[in-house]
Order: C-alpha cells, then structure tokens, then sequence
C-alpha cells in the first residue's frame, strides 16, 4: 500500500473512530504549560465537512467536478459511512458521509451559529469557476471586489455548508493550495486563547472582512488559516458539521496538556485496533472538534 494512501487511511478512520478505543492514561511526556505546537508535524492542517448519506453523489460532484479539486481514493469506513478525500496542496479536505452521533447541526449563514461556519478556497479564473457552476446546474457565483486584485463570492455546497470562494488571478502556486476555516465563537478571548495559547497557532493581525461583515482574527500553521470572529447572542451551536485535523509526532502531549489546561476531552487517547494510529479529540470553547492523530507510535503494532 502506497505511503501516502495509508497514511490518509489512517487519517480519514481517525476522524469516525468510537471513543471505545480509549486507552489508559499515559504519563505526561511534555512540558504542559507551552502550547503543543512544537509536536504538530503537518506544515498545514485537515479539514473535514459531515454531511447526510442521501447527498453523496451532489456534494461529491460538487467538490470534485464544480471546485476542480484533486480527490484521493476514498475511504470505506463501514455501517454506510464513507470517507472521500480531496487534496488541496499538502492538507486534505475530508468529506464524511454520515452524522457523529451526539453532536449538534446548525448549517446556515456565518452569523446563525457558532462554531465552525465556512472554508474559505482559492482559485485563479473566475470565468473558469463561473462556467462549472453553471454546466452542473447551478447559478454562477456572484463575485465582488475586495481590494487587492481579488474578489470574492459565499455559495453553498450541496449539504448546505457556507464556502468563501476567493479569485486571485496570478498569484503563486501557493495561494491556491490554502485553506482557510472561518469560527463563529460566543467568546471572543476564550476562542482567541485557545488557539494562540494551547495550540500555538501563529497570531496574525486582525482583518476586516467586509463580504462576511466581520472581523477576523487569523491564527495559522503554514498553508491552513483558523479565522476565529464573535458576532450574534445566545446562538445554537454547530459542533458536528466540520473540524480541524492536527497531524503531529506525540498525541500523549497534546493530551498531557490538554489535562493539565482543562480543555475539553471529546474522545480520550485512543487507537484503532489493527492500524499504527492513535489520536485524541480536543474541543475548543464552541465545541468545535480538534483532534490530533499520530500515525505510528501504536505500541500494539
């Protein structure tokens, strides 16, 4: 097998692993006051969009034919979930077929909810991404102007899930292998904090989003972007429709830190029988799904 396919193998079971897996606890391995961002090994992170069995065929041909992404071979996860993998740059964006039990769904605009609202794509002719709108039966996006030589324009993929698509005619390579997620957070410092403090995300100055009509708050690793933004009170809560993968080389830190600075434990430190994977799903402040998979490392394998 490929290393590149197991590798997303082993990513993509990781994200509808059952908490079943838990191990017992480990000692702690890091310092656990610094952020654990010196174990995440991807110079990017995943993404992941959930999204009900009956949209399949639409939001597959939506990701692949009318965004032009590059897929990967999907992933057959079992009990009617699949996984369809699509490579932007050195990141995956993951689309899960099939709904976590226990979580909570509230798609709509980037202001109608917390927690994960929208990613944001990159691409280099707007005539271009016009025309396959149109030839799969869709409206053209409707672009405008938002300084710089860019434009932009919010659609919505088949599952209803809000996306930013950003032209920049021109531009390096690079611009087109981003990803960017934007996070509707009822705490504003809260949500801040946990991505500059215990992840360790890069903090870049705040930006005036005046398509979304907000104000963005940017914390990076390389080629991916968390925007994190507060705007609207006593909203429902979105935290099943997508999340963030954190590749890195030590799960027992990020989970020995996590402990240590009281955040959320969605799924405990686990494994999958059978695979050299171990992970653990962090939440932040929203319930927005973090979770971090070491591929290798399995004591079992």
């Amino acid at each position: 097998m490929p290393m590149r396919f197991k590798t997303a193998l082993f990513l993509g079971l990781s994200l509808m692993a059952p908490s079943a897996f838990a191990e017992e606890p480990a000692a702690e391995k890091a310092e656990t006051t610094s952020s654990v961002r010196s174990v995440i090994s991807q110079d990017s992170m995943n993404v992941y969009r959930r999204f009900v069995p009956e949209d399949r065929e639409k939001m597959v041909a939506f990701y692949d034919e009318v965004l032009d992404l590059a897929p990967l071979q999907p992933i057959d996860l079992g009990g009617g979930m699949q996984m369809i993998l699509f490579k932007i740059g050195g990141a995956q964006i993951k689309l899960a077929s099939g709904l976590k039990e226990g979580r909570q769904y509230h798609l709509g605009g980037v202001k109608d909810g917390t927690g994960i609202r929208l990613f944001t794509l990159f691409f280099p002719d707007e005539a271009a991404l016009a025309a396959r709108f149109e030839e799969h039966g869709y409206d053209a996006p409707q672009f405008t102007d938002i300084g710089g030589g860019a434009r932009a324009a919010l659609v919505e993929d088949p599952g209803g899930f809000t996306l930013k698509l950003v032209v920049e005619p021109d531009a390096p390579r690079e611009t087109y292998e981003k990803v960017e997620v934007g996070v509707n957070a009822s705490d504003l410092e809260a949500s801040r904090g946990f991505y500059r403090d215990f992840v360790g995300l890069d903090e870049l100055p705040p930006v005036e989003d005046k398509l979304l009509g907000v104000t963005k708050y940017p914390y990076r690793n390389g080629a991916t972007t968390i925007n994190v933004w507060s705007a609207g009170e006593d909203l429902p809560a979105d935290t099943g429709s997508a999340g963030v993968q954190y590749v890195v080389s030590d799960v027992d830190a990020v989970d020995a830190t996590a402990k240590a600075r009281d955040v959320t434990v969605e799924t405990p430190l686990g494994s999958l029988p059978g695979f050299d994977l171990r992970f653990v799903w962090l939440n932040d402040p929203d319930g927005v799904t973090n979770y971090f998979a070491q591929v290798g490392g399995n004591p079992d394998q």
